[in-house]
């Protein structure tokens, strides 16, 4: 039998360009901004107070109205529904402030206008007063005045810590301040929602959650989630930006249009964007660790104190996230490690890239740099010597079965030239001249799953048309990373069909209902699972229905590349395909998946929360300016784990993005709240993310091609959005031993992070003594 197979492109495991990747560098590629307009729609724009906490004692909107195109204004008094959009239910978190403010930049009143511009200028028209009340913004000030937690705090707790510490040879206290992140989006937040007959309200936005949206714009309008439809076609950036702080602008706005009965846009400035919505989680992380003379850990003790913001948002489950990570990739033998989210008056922090876990992890890489520098040790050896073997429990009892980092480490240590790079910073800076060099190896162990045991099902659509095209559509949302790619691939290898014969819709309410967000890392492994479920269902129809057209068995029937085999006969797929229609095979299916094997007790701080682990190491070597505090990354060398990946181009280009964002977070980028509250790091003329000639001058990545994923996870990949972001550490490690060899590495340099040139030039005069 000849066979005349097509070579097919992107199935999986193969390198393909990102779907809209010509899109994005020819500007074709339409986000909410660009859909057109219905005619006359209105614009909405937000007013922000200007009182860190206080009552609100008048409001004066007389010249705000008499301004041109002013529509009206809306105030907490003109939502018939609940004002609140509170993720977590508390009821804490108003749309518009009503009667108290809780944090400077608080939204506080909507002005609608015929064009955004005047909406903008109006609400700058608009006079507020304000009662001030007694404001606390440092989480540390926050719990020593015996301050309310936003959330229920947690404790993850094996054997007695306190006594392993009393009894421990060696023991160390420590503090370290982990700063914040602002998500810094190309795409700013946006929504247009258009009213349609009697309830009903289509929302195009910009979010990570289409499910969530539907379910809080319903619940502040006061009807049912079927009335309301939310589309997502692709969003400029999200990192967990979007997925609760869209919120507020789609209510806004559909809001607004229920009121004008016309369709209305909201779009901040980025100034007002960066003050009106939450960021990465800032922790001030107090540890306790005892050791041996090998720099073997026996015990910890952690309390982790977060700036949480004035509302709980998801401050639960990232603080938590943190004490999961607490251990980053070491086996800790008895441990207490405790969350303290405190209630500020900050704006509500919120997800972001990795939802805690970096926090936890980089305070499990500063008690490996003091123990090596109080033995005298090469803190890679003391991170081996406590790396998790398979079989022990992690702080919260999940046993360890994947531990890949043994030989991970090893291979990159190698490939790297770590040790004969180590002498050569030794011997640069025994020079004692004023620029110094450090170098770091930092690995990362991270649980892939939601740990809220729910949230881990999603659901797909396919539609195979009676042309052979076909029509896919998940839950999850494209944000640049490359998902609906990979999910893509995964429909063309299991109809054995090139890549060009499927498109991708817009994620939508209308097709995929209660979807989870997409965030933990999760989006391919559900949404492609999800995606092949449905895949599968059509093809056991038509497997049944080859075999029964060319009368063979069904075990003879198999899909061969842009064909279905039946015996010895060869039929195109289009052929196939239109005889099942005029046949009247249904070509349709909903997947559906749900992750195994996941359980979660926070109630005794024990369970499998995690479905696998994803682990990485990175190699940073940077140079110092002792006397500016300036610094340059020299070379970055990376080896990550994403099992058999999917889509090898695109997993690179997330790992080296993620280093790249999480070695911004400790070096540059610097949230800063002035007294009276107000963000004075708001804007790209004040806050400093990474920039091209940022990168490591010479970057190095590659995959682990090695692995693959113990469980069944989608084809045996591993996620890789957040897992590498913690690789960052790697960096902000290397700077801390550059500026220790100002004192023959007697001591740590202990930065705070991030560590901006201000922070390195203290670290580096103090050591000088």
């Amino acid at each position: 039998m000849k066979d005349d197979s097509p070579v097919l492109r992107g199935q999986a495991h193969q390198d393909m360009t990102h779907d809209s990747a010509v899109k994005h560098v020819k500007g074709r590629a339409d986000y909410t901004d660009d859909l057109i307009e219905p005619v006359g729609t209105l614009h909405a724009y937000l007013g922000l107070s200007t009182c860190a906490h206080g009552r609100i004692t008048a409001m004066d909107f007389a010249v705000t109205l008499a301004q041109p195109g002013v529509l009206g204004v809306l105030t907490a008094a003109d939502l018939e529904g609940v004002n609140d959009v509170s993720p977590s239910g508390r009821g804490d978190d108003p749309i518009l402030a009503d009667g108290l403010v809780e944090f400077w930049g608080q939204p506080v009143f909507a002005v609608i206008a015929e064009t955004r511009d005047q909406a903008r200028r109006a609400a700058h028209k608009a006079r507020i007063s304000y009662d001030p009340l007694p404001a606390i913004l440092d989480p540390v000030a926050a719990r020593e005045a015996g301050g309310a937690y936003v959330t229920e705090p947690l404790t993850l707790r094996r054997g007695d810590a306190a006594g392993a510490l009393a009894r421990a040879p060696h023991r160390i206290d420590g503090r370290l301040a982990v700063g914040g992140q602002d998500h810094f989006y190309l795409e700013g937040q946006i929504a247009l929602a258009i009213p349609g007959e009697d309830e009903d309200m289509v929302l195009h936005v910009s979010t990570q959650h289409p499910s969530e949206v539907q379910h809080m714009v319903a619940h502040v309008l006061g009807v049912a989630s079927h009335a309301i439809v939310v589309n997502v076609r692709r969003m400029g950036g999200g990192f967990g930006g979007k997925e609760t702080q869209m919120n507020l602008f789609a209510c806004i706005a559909a809001v607004a249009a229920r009121r004008w009965r016309r369709a209305v846009k909201i779009r901040p400035d980025r100034d007002d964007d960066m003050s009106a919505t939450g960021k990465r989680h800032d922790f001030v992380i107090d540890y306790q660790v005892g050791f041996d003379d090998q720099g073997r850990i026996s015990a910890l003790e952690g309390d982790f104190i977060a700036r949480c913001g004035f509302s709980a948002d998801l401050s639960g489950p990232v603080t938590d996230r943190a004490l999961f990570h607490a251990d980053n990739a070491y086996y800790y033998p008895d441990v207490r490690v405790s969350s303290h989210p405190m209630k500020t008056n900050t704006v509500s922090n919120t997800a972001f890239r990795g939802f805690g876990g970096p926090q936890g992890c980089i305070m499990a890489e500063r008690v490996i740099e003091e123990i090596a520098y109080a033995l005298r040790l090469d803190p890679l050896e003391v991170r081996k010597r406590n790396l998790y073997e398979n079989g022990q429990l992690t702080p919260y009892h999940q046993p360890v079965q994947d531990q890949i980092l043994p030989r991970l480490i090893a291979e990159l240590e190698t490939t790297s030239d770590y040790q004969a790079r180590r002498r050569a910073v030794l011997d640069w800076n025994a020079q004692d001249g004023v620029i110094r060099k450090g170098i770091a190896l930092t690995p990362v162990k991270f649980g892939i799953s939601f740990t809220n045991t729910a949230f881990n099902q999603a659901g797909a659509l396919i539609h195979v048309y009676a042309d052979g095209s076909i029509q896919l559509n998940h839950g999850g949302t494209e944000m640049g990373q490359g998902l609906n790619t990979k999910v893509a691939q995964v429909v063309a290898e299991a109809f054995q069909c090139d890549i060009s014969r499927i498109k991708i819709t817009r994620t939508t309410t209308e097709k995929v209902p209660n979807t989870s967000a997409t965030a933990a890392s999760s989006g391919t492994d559900l949404n492609g699972m999800a995606a092949l479920d449905a895949a599968e269902q059509i093809k056991a129809r038509l497997v049944d229905f080859v075999a029964e057209r060319w009368q063979v068995a069904r075990d003879q029937v198999a899909f061969a590349p842009g064909h279905l085999r039946a015996g010895d006969h060869m039929i195109p797929f289009d052929q196939v395909i239109r005889a099942a229609y005029l046949a009247r095979i249904h070509l349709s299916a909903a997947g559906f998946y749900k992750t195994p094997k996941i359980h979660w007790d926070r109630a005794t701080g024990q369970g499998r929360p995690f479905y696998y682990f994803a682990y990485g190491a990175a190699v940073a070597e940077v140079s110092v300016d002792t006397l500016t505090g300036e610094y340059v990354i020299d070379r970055a060398d990376i080896l990550h784990d994403v099992g058999r990946s999917l889509n090898p181009a695109l997993d690179r280009g997330q790992v080296e993005g993620a280093f790249v964002q999480g070695a911004g977070w400790l070096t540059t980028e610097e949230l800063w709240w002035d007294t009276q509250g107000r963000l004075r790091t708001h804007a790209p003329s004040t806050y400093k993310v990474p920039l091209a000639s940022d990168r490591p001058r010479i970057f190095n990545v590659a995959l682990a091609d090695w692995s693959e994923a113990a469980e069944r996870t989608i084809k045996r990949s591993k996620a890789v959005g957040e897992p590498p972001f913690v690789l960052g550490i790697s960096v902000f490690e290397a700077i801390n031993m550059a500026v220790a060899s100002l004192a023959d590495y007697r001591e740590p340099a202990r930065i705070d992070a991030p560590a901006t040139p201000e922070r390195v030039l203290m670290a580096a005069e103090r050591l000088r003594g």
